[in-house]
């Protein structure tokens, strides 16, 4: 009798919603130019092996919605979008100051029953920032999923945000 080794799998359903903004918070992303980025910026994604459910933005930061596979380290995903899109952005001269992403992002997580709902959310994002400002928003994501944070390292924000 000859014994069959298999190997268990790997079974994941991770999502996550990214959220970054632009150094400084400058309104930089135009709509010109912000379907390009998005498309450029999926292809790191899926380049990456992950998965892209949704993007959108605002001239001034961007949502990401991704399935990531356990072997993907986020931060280093984060790392690469931003670094790779900065370049693009520049080398493509879509901004006439200097393109860059503040540090840090925010990342928060989602069961599947969610998909829809986080995804038109970020499909809405133009929709939504008539009725919120982003610091708003922003804080908003860190109470509904109790992260504590200080004010002084958060996002850049504008006397008026």
């Amino acid at each position: 009798m000859q014994l069959i080794k298999t190997i268990a799998g790997t079974f994941s359903q991770i999502y996550i919603q990214l959220v970054f903004a632009i150094k400084g918070r400058e309104s930089l992303i135009q709509p010109i130019w912000e379907e390009e980025l998005y498309k450029y910026i999926t292809g790191i994604i899926i380049n990456k092996g992950q998965k892209l459910l949704a993007i959108n933005g605002m001239p001034d930061h961007i949502h990401i919605f991704i399935g990531i596979k356990p072997s993907c380290s986020l931060s280093d995903l984060v790392r690469e979008i931003k670094k790779s899109s900065n370049e693009f952005i520049n080398d493509k001269k879509f901004s006439a100051s200097k393109f860059q992403w503040q540090e840090g992002f925010g990342a928060f997580s989602y069961s599947h029953s969610a998909l829809d709902n986080v995804i038109a959310y970020i499909q809405n994002q133009k929709e939504h920032h008539k009725k919120i400002r982003f610091k708003d928003e922003y804080k908003t994501f860190l109470s509904k999923f109790k992260i504590e944070y200080k004010d002084e390292y958060l996002f850049d924000w504008f006397e008026n945000d």
